[in-house]
């Protein structure tokens, strides 16, 4: 036997009632008829074999090392009182794993945990073919997580020519779906059905994080100054092409180069402009 066999026991109120009559009646029978004594041990016997399911809950069953059967239902049933029960439940379980310190693709040392919703759908599986199903999640969770990390690195480095499809900073639904394919695979030997798995942390390691916070911010600035400098001069294009339109003012190129440098000092700058009023003309 290899696969989960799903069985039907004998309903447990009959029986109950069965009990009562033999217990009533042993107890009877020491008070009149001490022959009938064994009704009392028959009724003692079939305690064993009450077993009582609750939902989204199991019952593997097993006579003398031998799978006999798993009882999935809920309610009172009774069973072979020989029969030894391992509980297995069937509801859906939240395991939130430790901050793992891993390196990315790239090298670069990050802490990551993940979420996993799981639950057992095999209970021959869960109960025999691994030594415990609850520790050989934990284990293979960490192992797929270091898994993963290793795959994608934290986030792109376009000015060093590192530009991936997918990070594990910004890529979050695939790379969910990539973590719950690779447990899906580690677990379905131990007959566990992967519900969600989702990064629960990321962040750089403690040694990095402070260059790392450092170098993001210096390549917001340059972004940011490089968003400065085109709108600069495109209104520096815009002024002295309006100018020679209208014919306000008639500059030589000495003068318009002058003119081009102080606005784009005062565009650029990331100080309020302190403008000087010259009151000569324009050669003074």
């Amino acid at each position: 036997m290899t696969n989960e066999k799903e069985i039907s026991p004998m309903n447990g109120y009959t029986m109950a009632l069965l009990f009562i009559v033999l217990l009533a009646g042993g107890i009877f029978a020491i008070l009149r008829f001490p022959p009938f004594i064994p009704l009392l041990v028959i009724a003692i016997l079939m305690i064993p074999g009450f077993v009582l399911v609750n939902p989204n809950s199991s019952r593997v069953l097993l006579l003398f090392g031998k799978y006999v059967g798993t009882i999935k239902k809920n309610g009172l049933f009774w069973i072979n009182p020989l029969y030894s029960k391992k509980k297995i439940s069937l509801r859906a379980s939240n395991f939130d794993s430790e901050r793992l310190k891993v390196n990315d693709k790239l090298g670069n040392p990050i802490m990551i945990s993940t979420i996993l919703v799981w639950r057992v759908t095999d209970t021959y599986k869960a109960a025999f073919d691994v030594d415990d199903y609850q520790n050989f999640v934990r284990v293979q969770t960490d192992a797929a997580v270091r898994k993963l990390a290793s795959m994608y690195p934290y986030d792109n480095f376009a000015d060093e020519g590192l530009d991936e499809d997918i990070t594990l900073r910004s890529s979050l639904n695939e790379v969910s779906e990539a973590l719950e394919k690779e447990l899906q695979e580690r677990l379905a030997m131990a007959g566990i059905e992967v519900l969600e798995a989702r990064i629960g942390y990321l962040a750089y390691a403690q040694e990095i994080a402070n260059a790392m916070l450092k170098r993001q911010q210096a390549t917001a600035i340059v972004a940011a100054r490089h968003k400065i400098v085109e709108g600069a001069v495109s209104m520096v294009e815009m002024a002295l092409e309006e100018l020679n339109k209208k014919g306000v003012v008639d500059l030589d190129e000495e003068r318009k180069a002058a003119m081009v440098s102080n606005l784009m000092v005062v565009l650029c700058s990331d100080k309020d402009a302190a403008p000087v009023v010259n009151a000569g003309t324009l050669n003074h």
